[in-house]
């Protein structure tokens, strides 16, 4: 494919995804792009991609999917736009972040400034953008809480701004998560936070701190495989059917919190997509419930 200049020389071809992913998986991409000065530019490649009708797919932190081992045909861009701006410009908007920024990155950047309601996203893997599609969220609380609106190019539309109500937020999913075609990519995000004591929100977060590392392991992983099903938690069903501790190759169910799966070196994508098989599959049999992914599998499987 052909980007406009000055991008083109800054495609990568043929280049491995591992090391652009959370739990260091995933075969090579046709082309890597990495946007890291505007969104002016992650904006332009995306449109210069859907125009030539190349394939395109956009990685923020790497969480919360699996890619192939065969790869991705097509192109892979790599959001690392940081852009934030802090603000009382309109209505309650006081936080404008870049889709590219690192949940943990925002929410000590507002911690520093006395604005709460993000304290939950400390030590959260993963950027603004895909918090936004898959509505992330930990310790009760979740992206939706305090996002006003985002803007999102669409394919077709171009640059559209969506609110809160319309991103038709749900437990881990959206109206955007929802469409099939992934021909958007989202921009950035506005939102609403309140003033408190910034001694007070760091000692909120150094407490979920605390609670991660007690209850989630380290290590090379995607995040939570498994969305909570309704009422129970897929952590509990996993452990209760004896699964803790069970590996496939070199991916092993946590030990720690058994809705976490661990590269423990040298693992592969097809690893990973068998050890959630069987889990599913034993979690189904035992107690007939079906559980639901909620890392995305991306490429040829």
């Amino acid at each position: 494919m052909n980007l406009p200049a000055p991008y083109q020389e800054r495609l990568l071809r043929d280049e491995s995804l591992g090391r652009y992913t959370a739990a260091r998986l995933g075969g090579a991409a046709d082309g890597v792009y990495i946007a890291r000065e505007s969104v002016v530019e992650l904006a332009l490649v995306m449109q210069a991609a859907w125009s030539q009708g190349v394939p395109v797919r956009v990685l923020g932190g790497g969480a919360n999917v699996l890619i192939s081992d065969a790869g991705f045909r097509g192109l892979v861009v790599i959001n690392d736009v940081t852009d934030i701006q802090f603000g009382d410009w309109h209505e309650r908007r006081n936080v404008a972040a870049a889709a590219g920024v690192g949940l943990t990155v925002l929410a000590r950047k507002c911690q520093s400034r006395g604005l709460s309601g993000l304290e939950w996203a400390t030590s959260v893997p993963g950027t603004v953008g895909g918090a936004v599609v898959n509505n992330a969220g930990a310790h009760g609380s979740d992206i939706a809480a305090n996002l006003i609106e985002a803007v999102v190019l669409d394919e077709q539309r171009g640059a559209v701004i969506l609110s809160r109500d319309e991103l038709a937020y749900g437990y881990r999913t959206s109206a955007l998560k929802s469409r099939s075609d992934r021909r958007f990519v989202v921009l950035l995000a506005q939102f609403a936070l309140t003033a408190d004591d910034p001694a007070a929100i760091l000692a909120r977060m150094e407490s979920f701190i605390a609670h991660r590392k007690r209850t989630q392991p380290p290590g090379a992983s995607l995040g939570s495989i498994f969305k909570n099903p309704p009422g129970d938690y897929a952590g509990r069903l996993i452990e209760q059917a004896g699964l803790k501790g069970y590996r496939i190759g070199g991916a092993e169910i946590s030990t720690v919190h058994a809705n976490f799966f661990i590269n423990t070196g040298g693992a592969t994508a097809r690893d990973y997509l068998a050890l959630i098989r069987h889990a599913q599959a034993r979690v189904q049999a035992l107690y007939g419930v079906e559980l639901e992914l909620e890392v995305e599998l991306v490429g040829d499987w």
